[in-house]
């Protein structure tokens, strides 16, 4: 017969291990994004952060994405689909006060390469907030 404590830990580990899966940054081969040693990104990637310039989306989210009067970037990528992503930046949420940057020629034609350098700062991948281009990956 399995004691109390037994019986809760095998009710609890398979718990923990999804938990710390989901914390993870998937493989590298279903990331929109590449990076190396934290900061040095491909051309896509160095796109989305200089889109993150151009947009002065820091101006609400802050210069490390971790909020201010914004939602933090880091948090909330961990769950918002590249759609709802989409969404939100073209849409605006109005009453949260998120403005909407449909009218904003370089945030809409580079919304995926944003997505891609905002998703690798969620995941940890990218580990600074200001990046740099990777030999070879343009400047």
């Amino acid at each position: 017969m399995m004691s109390k404590i037994a019986r809760g830990l095998l009710v609890a580990l398979p718990m923990v291990a999804v938990s710390v899966a989901a914390d993870e940054p998937p493989s590298s081969q279903n990331v929109p994004y590449k990076v190396i040693d934290g900061y040095k990104v491909d051309a896509f990637t160095m796109t989305g952060f200089r889109t993150w310039r151009a947009g002065a989306c820091d101006r609400c989210h802050g210069a490390n994405q971790e909020g201010l009067v914004g939602p933090s970037l880091v948090n909330s990528l961990k769950t918002l689909t590249k759609d709802e992503f989409v969404k939100t930046v073209r849409d605006g949420r109005q009453e949260k006060g998120m403005i909407s940057f449909a009218s904003n020629e370089t945030v809409m034609a580079n919304i995926a390469a944003l997505y891609a350098y905002l998703k690798g700062r969620s995941h940890g991948a990218i580990t600074r907030a200001r990046v740099e281009p990777m030999a070879g990956a343009g400047s």
